[in-house]
């Protein structure tokens, strides 16, 4: 089952409360029947979820945090504060030979391309990572793979009773927020079960984050930068920039992909201020001979993300004192030029360890592709606009390279949901390209029970009542996006109301959202409440993971489109938008992942 389910616009995990003033317990009414702490000692695996998730901020009191913005300086003292009552103090950090890695795209899968080059070379691996698509174990992973249930009771129990027992004040709730705590039991888990290194992956932003605690990491890193978060980090590329290059420290290499110019020399400019060697990675072309490396994560997007992790991989093996780096390759004069805000780190010649690694990769609902029968799901967490351009690339590309069906059609469906403070309207336009037949739209909740009685799912960040309504937001803006497009609808969409548009359907107990009056859709869309209901309504039965849907349903375009469904020869899916909208599919469409 999936555990501490979280919205995006909670930022992932937590990361909201650390950057902006510390979380506190939801109330009474919203945490209704939610576990208190069992005894020292600790309890069961299921008992650590339930208590974990007390631990989130409920809806309300985000909405306080975000109008009410904290001192974020006394926002990382507190995490420190924090980490010493649990029993570490920060300089125990530095034993873990960090790799601290952030930036708004492709940091996750950077990261996963640094471990797996790493773990590659025999080295014992640690890697932290958020959001969790299936199990919160997920973000806590040694040699690649989650840990298991038992060491995450183990740790959790350890760290959680540390925290209650120094309590200065009982009752003042003084328990870090989620993402916070995971942090530090993070940390705990790589020193006891010692580590030879971890790849951190920053939650949100860099300067202020609370895995900025770190003091002395190996090397640091810096993905590609784009506008996200910007209620936490500022709405400009350099203001996001200047946050990112808050995790510099002196002396510490760190490296960045090619980035728009304002903000490449922000980030200059903060290495400086912080006496950090700051170099640009060349391109990945520039370390292949012969032959294209060949990358485990799929898409052109991902080679700037492999092209950093081979730099962050080889500095750390430079700077531990280790044999097989790889030959340095000699710089064309044309990368020599002058007036270059930040050095060009020179090329080399990849290991067999690096190619194998770079090989190896996998990251879960990153350019994923499940083919299931006649049903094939292409995944992406992709959330940002220039994610989204990135998704569609590698979408038409994927998808063309499937041989058409000779027998039948093919139906090609939208799968979406987007949250928090993104701008919905600027990421579905990117989409239109991709000639979906038919876009739905649904909440990140799995099961429409989820919401309220399944301790492994419970969410304090987000309401039904919004989620739903973002939902029927998006649809509107998805029919207006056609209209604009084709010219061809001369109806208009009915006014956005949440009363009437839950209706019952006949035949079942559940709910589908439609329209208030049926109209006539050049290109249909349409609403569920959950991802259950969405993915069994795009399957009709075909997909072995899914049940069939049950009933007919009430709105034209769902049941014509069901005739289509479930005659044609091929389907094939995109589901983007959000990373737990994502996870959410992964944990119905691949049972196993929740094992």
């Amino acid at each position: 089952m999936p555990e501490g389910w979280l919205a995006e616009d909670a930022e992932p995990d937590g990361a909201l409360q650390q950057a902006r003033g510390g979380g506190c317990r939801p109330d009474a009414a919203v945490m209704g029947a939610a576990l208190t702490s069992p005894m020292a000692g600790g309890g069961s695996f299921q008992d650590a979820i339930r208590t974990l998730n007390t631990l989130q901020t409920n809806a309300s009191f985000l909405e306080q945090v975000k109008r009410e913005r904290g001192d974020p300086q006394a926002q990382l003292e507190a995490m420190r504060g924090f980490l010493e009552r649990s029993g570490l103090k920060v300089e125990d950090l530095d034993q873990l030979n960090i790799i601290h890695v952030t930036g708004t795209k492709g940091k996750g899968s950077a990261c996963a391309f640094t471990e797996c080059i790493l773990r590659s070379y025999g080295l014992r691996t640690g890697f932290y990572s958020s959001p969790h698509l299936v199990q919160v174990r997920e973000r806590i992973r040694i040699n690649g793979q989650p840990i298991s249930r038992e060491l995450f009771s183990k740790y959790f129990w350890l760290v959680y009773n540390r925290l209650e027992e120094t309590k200065q004040d009982p009752a003042d709730g003084s328990m870090p927020a989620y993402f916070r705590f995971l942090t530090i039991m993070a940390f705990h888990v790589f020193l006891q079960e010692k580590v030879d290194l971890a790849v951190v992956e920053v939650g949100i932003g860099g300067a202020y984050d609370c895995t900025n605690i770190i003091r002395a990491p190996v090397v640091c890193g810096v993905s590609s930068l784009g506008i996200d978060h910007t209620s936490i980090l500022g709405d400009t590329m350099e203001k996001i920039a200047w946050q990112k290059g808050g995790i510099f420290k002196p002396g510490v290499p760190a490296f960045t992909v090619a980035q728009p110019e304002r903000p490449l020399e922000v980030l200059r400019d903060r290495a400086q201020e912080r006496e950090c060697p700051l170099y640009l990675c060349p391109e990945l072309d520039d370390f292949e001979d012969h032959d294209a490396l060949e990358l485990g994560l799929a898409g052109s997007h991902q080679r700037c993300n492999a092209a950093l992790a081979l730099q962050l991989a080889r500095t750390w093996l430079q700077r531990r004192g280790c044999r097989g780096l790889g030959e340095l390759k000699e710089m064309p004069p044309s990368s020599k030029l002058t007036g270059r805000p930040v050095p060009l780190a020179p090329a080399f010649k990849p290991t067999d360890a690096m190619i194998q690694g770079l090989r190896d990769t996998e990251w879960l609902g990153r350019t994923q592709v499940l083919p299931h029968g006649p049903v094939t799901w292409y995944l992406d967490g992709a959330h940002t606009t220039s994610s989204i351009q990135a998704c569609v690339r590698w979408f038409r590309q994927a998808a063309l390279s499937q041989d058409k069906p000779h027998n039948g059609s093919e139906v090609r469906v939208l799968l979406f949901n987007a949250t928090g403070d993104r701008d919905t309207a600027a990421l579905l336009k990117l989409l239109l390209p991709c000639h979906f037949d038919y876009a739905v739209f649904c909440p990140n909740f799995t099961q429409v029970t989820s919401v309220t009685s399944n301790a492994d799912q419970q969410n304090f960040n987000v309401t039904v009542e919004n989620a739903l309504t973002r939902c029927l937001q998006n649809q509107q803006t998805w029919t207006r996006l056609l209209e604009e497009k084709g010219g061809q609808d001369p109806w208009l969409p009915a006014p956005l109301r949440v009363g009437g548009l839950l209706q019952p359907a006949p035949s079942r107990g559940t709910l589908l959202l439609v329209p208030p009056s049926p109209r006539p859709l050049n290109s249909p869309s349409l609403v569920f409440p959950c991802l259950a209901q969405a993915l069994r309504w795009v399957a009709q039965g075909r997909d072995p993971h899914l049940a069939a849907p049950m009933g007919a349903h009430p709105h034209p375009a769902a049941s014509s489109g069901a005739v289509l469904l479930r005659e044609a020869a091929a389907i094939r899916v995109l589901v983007t938008g959000s990373l737990h909208l994502v996870g959410g599919a992964l944990r119905l469409l691949d049972p196993t992942l929740s094992q």
